[in-house]
């Protein structure tokens, strides 16, 4: 499968470059087996709409909303996709699939998500397995505060109530929070975010929660399967 992965921001500068960047990351959750292409769409570069098969959405410190050129240039590249070519977003991703097809994002009232958070599964699409919650690191402050009409929520939390969203109306799934974090870099997040510096305790609390079992390769899974599903 002929996978373009649209990278839309990279780790922070402070952390000084140890780190791979978010299309790397994205590859590497979902593993070998296809042929990807990484753009930088936050640089202006996007593929043709039927050039892949697949398209993957990477994370940013951009919001959905914003005015950048880029975000309008691909706000319109989802658009006008073909509703059956596949399309992952994770957190940005996420959050500007769900802008471009009619939902709302915003910074939300409850504040910064920092560390590992848990999601209930509230419904089973077929390439998920049995569980019913699932813990995945995340970063974010804005959230889908209003999905699109043609997407159905699969897991949320109180926190975050649209937390991974499938669509009815086209081969779509994306999911606000970070499978493709690695525990090191999830980790160096946190410590230094501007977060957890204003508050040290939630930061603190952010940190720890990172030291219990997570569901990444999990939801890898799940975002594999999706993909390979005929």
């Amino acid at each position: 499968m002929r996978i373009a992965i649209l990278e839309t921001g990279r780790p922070p500068a402070r952390l000084g470059g140890a780190y791979p960047g978010y299309g790397a990351m994205v590859e590497r959750l979902v593993g070998p087996g296809h042929d990807y292409e990484t753009y930088l769409a936050d640089r202006g570069a996007l593929p043709g709409t039927g050039a892949h098969e697949a398209y993957l959405i990477t994370g940013s410190p951009a919001g959905a909303y914003d005015p950048d050129p880029w975000i309008a240039d691909l706000t319109a590249f989802l658009r006008n996709l073909d509703p059956g070519r596949r399309v992952v977003g994770l957190c940005f991703g996420h959050q500007v699939m769900a802008q471009a097809w009619g939902g709302q994002v915003e910074k939300s009232r409850t504040g910064w998500g920092l560390g590992l958070h848990r999601y209930d599964v509230v419904e089973t699409a077929p390439f998920m397995d049995g569980a019913r919650a699932i813990a995945v690191p995340l970063s974010h402050q804005d959230q889908v505060v209003a999905p699109p009409p043609g997407a159905r929520v699969l897991a949320g939390s109180a926190f975050t109530p649209f937390g991974v969203l499938a669509y009815r109306d086209r081969a779509a799934l994306s999911f606000q929070c970070h499978p493709e974090f690695a525990a090191d870099y999830a980790r160096a997040l946190v410590s230094g975010h501007r977060a957890a510096e204003a508050d040290p305790t939630f930061g603190a609390a952010a940190l720890a929660s990172l030291d219990a079992p997570h569901d990444s390769g999990r939801v890898g899974g799940w975002i594999r399967r999706f993909l390979e599903a005929r």
